[in-house]
C-alpha cells in the first residue's frame, strides 16, 4: 500500500508540474527542486529533534516497567483492549504503553505522545508474526493515533489569541465534536474490516464510562473563561505527566531496581530508534514536499470550489479547506494555512473559525504512518491508510457541519 501511495504522490506532482509549465509558469521547476531538498533537511531535523524526547521516554518507560507501574496501568484498560486487539495476549506490556500513549494524546501532551506511541508500536510489534506487515492491533493503534481525541487543543487557542480573537476558546466544543467524530469513524472503519465485536458489554461499558467522563469534564470546562481553560488544561496535563514520572522512579526504587542503569539502557534504545526513523521520514516527506511545491494541492482546491459553485452550494467553507488538505501531510504546513486564512478572512470569520477547528480536529496522517511504521520496519500497511483517511474525511466533514451549526 505504501508503495502505491508514494507512486500516486509523485504521479500527481508530475501532472501538476506539467500543467503549470503548459501555463508558462517555469518557476515551478525551481520550487519543486527546492521542495525536495527542504524535505530532506526537514527529515533529518525531525529525527534528530526526536532523539532527546525518545531517549527520555524510552528510559522512563523501562524504569516504569521494572517498577510494575506500566502493568498496573495495563490492568485498568486490558479488558477493553483485549476486545479491540484480540491477538495481543493477556498481561502483555503493550496494553500499558498503548494506554499511556492514548492518555497523552487526550491530554494534548505532544512531546510525550510521540515517544510513548513509538514504544507502544514496538511492544505491539513483538507479538506480530509477520515483521514486515502491519498486524491488526498495530493498524487499530495507528488509526486511533491519527484520529485521537485531543481534549483541549491549547495551541489552537493560543494562535487565535495571537490573531486577536474576541474569545479564543470559543472553538473548543466544535473541535471536540469534530475530533470525536473522526475517532469514532476510524474505530468503526477498522472494526468493520477486522470484524471486531464493538457491541459487547465490555466495549459498551468502557465506552459509556469514557464518554461520560469526557462529557463531565467538557461541562466543567465550558463554564470557564478562555484563559482559565488553558490554565486548567496545563495543570491537568503537566500534573498527570509529573505524577507518572515520580511514580515510576519511586516505585522502581521501592522494588530495589537499579533505576539509573535501567534508565540509561532504555535511553539507548530511544537514541537508536530516532536514527532508524530518518530513511522512512525522508521517503514520506520527499513525496509530500513535492506534492506541495508542484501546486497539486492548489489545483485540488480550485476543483473543489468549482464543483461546489456548479452545485449551487455555500462556498464559504472552501476558504478554510487549505488547512484540511494540508493537515494529513504536514502539521507545520497546515498551521501556516490556518494562520494565512485567519489573517486574510479574519480570525472570527466563518473561514477563520473553521480553519481552527480543522487544525484541532484532524492529524498528520502520513507523517504518523511514516514514523510509527518506520520505527518497527513495517513495509506493508494493509488497510491502515484507508481506515486512517476515512477518519480524516469524517473529521473534516464533521468540522464543516459543526461550524455551520455553531456559526451559521
Amino acid at each position: 500500500m505504501l508503495n502505491r501511495v508514494w507512486l500516486v504522490f509523485f504521479a500527481v506532482s508530475l501532472l501538476a508540474i506539467l500543467l503549470r509549465l503548459f501555463q508558462g509558469d517555469t518557476a515551478v521547476l525551481a520550487a519543486s527542486v527546492e521542495g525536495l531538498f527542504a524535505s530532506a533537511k526537514l527529515a533529518a531535523e525531525i529525527a534528530l529533534g526526536l532523539i532527546g524526547v525518545l531517549a527520555l521516554w524510552m528510559g522512563l518507560m523501562r524504569v516504569g516497567e521494572k517498577a510494575g507501574m506500566v502493568s498496573l496501568l495495563a490492568r485498568c484498560t486490558e479488558p477493553l483492549l483485549c476486545k479491540l486487539m484480540p491477538e495481543v495476549p493477556r498481561g502483555h506490556k503493550a496494553f500499558g504503553s498503548v494506554t499511556m500513549n492514548l492518555t497523552a494524546n487526550v491530554l494534548g501532551l505532544d512531546n510525550a505522545a510521540t515517544p510513548l506511541g513509538l514504544k507502544a508500536m514496538q511492544d505491539l510489534h513483538s507479538v506480530n508474526p509477520n515483521k514486515e506487515t502491519a498486524s491488526n492491533a498495530q493498524i487499530l493503534f495507528l488509526v486511533l493515533n491519527t484520529s485521537s481525541v485531543t481534549l483541549v487543543p491549547v495551541t489552537v487557542f493560543l494562535y487565535r489569541a495571537q490573531q486577536g480573537a474576541a474569545s479564543p476558546a470559543d472553538v473548543f466544543l466544535p473541535i471536540l465534536l469534530a475530533t470525536t467524530a473522526s475517532t469514532l469513524a476510524g474505530l468503526l472503519a477498522v472494526a468493520l474490516v477486522q470484524r471486531l465485536a464493538l457491541f459487547s458489554l465490555v466495549v459498551l461499558g468502557y465506552g459509556a464510562l469514557i464518554l461520560g467522563s469526557l462529557s463531565a469534564l467538557v461541562f466543567y470546562l465550558a463554564t470557564l473563561a478562555a484563559d482559565e481553560i488553558a490554565r486548567v488544561s496545563g495543570v491537568i496535563g503537566n500534573g498527570v505527566l509529573l505524577m507518572l514520572v515520580f511514580l515510576f522512579i519511586l516505585g522502581a526504587a521501592w522494588r530495589r531496581v537499579a533505576i539509573y542503569d535501567e534508565f540509561v539502557e532504555g535511553a539507548k534504545e530511544g537514541f537508536a530508534q530516532a536514527i532508524k526513523l530518518i530513511p522512512f521520514l525522508l521517503a514520506m516527506l520527499l513525496a509530500i514536499g513535492l506534492l506541495r511545491a508542484s501546486g497539486a494541492l492548489d489545483y485540488l482546491l480550485s476543483l473543489l470550489a468549482a464543483m461546489v459553485n456548479a452545485l449551487g452550494g455555500d462556498t464559504r467553507f472552501v476558504d478554510a479547506m487549505p488547512t484540511a488538505l494540508m493537515k494529513p501531510f504536514s502539521g507545520s504546513g497546515a498551521r501556516a494555512m490556518m494562520l494565512e486564512t485567519m489573517a486574510h478572512h479574519g480570525v472570527d470569520s466563518f473561514a477563520g473559525r473553521l480553519a481552527a477547528v480543522l487544525q484541532g480536529s484532524t492529524e498528520t496522517t502520513f507523517y504518523v504512518l511514516a514514523v510509527y511504521f518506520g520505527a518497527v520496519g513495517i513495509k506493508y500497511s494493509r488497510h491502515a491508510v484507508g481506515c486512517a483517511l476515512v477518519a480524516d474525511l469524517a473529521g473534516i466533514l464533521a468540522a464543516i457541519g459543526v461550524c455551520y451549526w455553531f456559526y451559521g
